[in-house]
């Protein structure tokens, strides 16, 4: 004869029996990440952004077990890119290295698809580099103080030479002339490149240009550094001064970091940060670093997030009184 349970054993049961079922149903859950994790990059293959991904990608699958697919995807100073991020679910499978034009195309955009802090969740910055000032190897300026007492003695005489409207490079000349009270007029090129070919051929007096693209003309003795947009000296270029020598408080670099979309959990990127740092510290991620004159930098979520916010207020007022708009 089967024997009926008292109810209230019976009630206790069940409930016991759902708590270990969701105990279970969490234990049973597929360790992250169970397939390829998707960075994507906003710029074209080859540069600075898209070879510190594809090192970090490497570096992490190995520790991960797992691919990481790198994929392009230029365009709009990397809006394209960023609207396809804010779009993709918040499971750490789809993620972005952003630069520093991240945090000031909100003021070089007049509308912009998705919001730089509501739909995105900081995950690291990764690394940051110098931008360079730059003159020919015979150039009669020596020093950042010959340049200033020029521009000083005679207002819009010179002009120097950057990448493209906003860009870092661009940025590092206007706040020069905001912090050291100059008239200096900056010419747009389409990219460091032919900024620098227009300088070794005479037609500018000085540029702005990022390391990676400088370093080989200045092992070269082609051209010059006058110094350096960190706020110190850079262990890449120890000899040569950091503007900030001549004109205090100044500081900009290029940086790097790594988002995810939003809504994603504080634990789910506490432990995507965390790996990531750990590949940043590996031996080979460090000399490719060093050969783009970068220097790694890692940084918990928390402290990504404080500095976005705080270029976004950085750069604001200087973008808006330069009038400054994407091209």
């Amino acid at each position: 004869m089967r024997r009926t349970l008292p109810g209230r054993w019976l009630q206790g049961a069940v409930a016991a029996s759902a708590m270990l079922a969701a105990s279970g149903i969490v234990s049973a859950q597929t360790p992250f990440p169970s397939r390829p994790v998707h960075i994507f990059v906003p710029y074209a293959a080859g540069g600075g952004v898209d070879i510190l991904a594809r090192t970090l990608g490497e570096a992490v699958s190995r520790q991960w077990g797992q691919s990481v697919v790198v994929e392009n995807r230029p365009g709009a100073g990397g809006v394209v890119a960023s609207q396809a991020l804010a779009t993709s679910k918040p499971d750490g499978y789809s993620l972005i290295v952003v630069a520093s034009g991240h945090t000031t195309n909100p003021f070089l955009y007049p509308e912009l698809p998705y919001d730089t802090f509501r739909d995105f969740t900081p995950i690291a910055l990764l690394a940051s580099s110098p931008n360079i000032l730059l003159v020919r190897a015979d150039s009669p300026f020596k020093t950042l103080g010959d340049i200033v007492a020029q521009a000083r003695a005679k207002p819009g005489s010179l002009s120097f030479a950057h990448a493209g409207n906003g860009t870092s490079t661009h940025l590092a000349g206007e706040l020069l002339k905001s912090l050291a009270g100059i008239d200096i007029d900056p010419i747009s090129y389409k990219g460091g490149a032919p900024a620098i070919n227009d300088l070794l051929g005479g037609q500018i007096p000085m540029s702005f240009n990022n390391a990676p693209e400088a370093l080989g003309q200045l092992e070269a003795g082609t051209l010059r550094a006058i110094a350096v947009t960190t706020a110190s000296r850079s262990p890449f270029l120890p000899n040569v001064p950091a503007i900030a020598e001549t004109v205090p408080g100044y500081d900009t670099e290029v940086w790097w970091g790594l988002l995810g979309p939003a809504g994603m959990s504080p634990d789910l990127a506490a432990n995507l940060s965390h790996d990531f740092v750990a590949a940043l510290n590996t031996a080979e991620v460090k000399e490719r670093l060093a050969r783009l004159g970068a220097s790694p930098i890692g940084s918990s979520p928390q402290q990504f997030d404080a500095k976005i916010r705080a270029e976004y207020e950085k750069w604001g007022p200087i973008i808006k009184a330069a009038g400054i708009r994407a091209q």
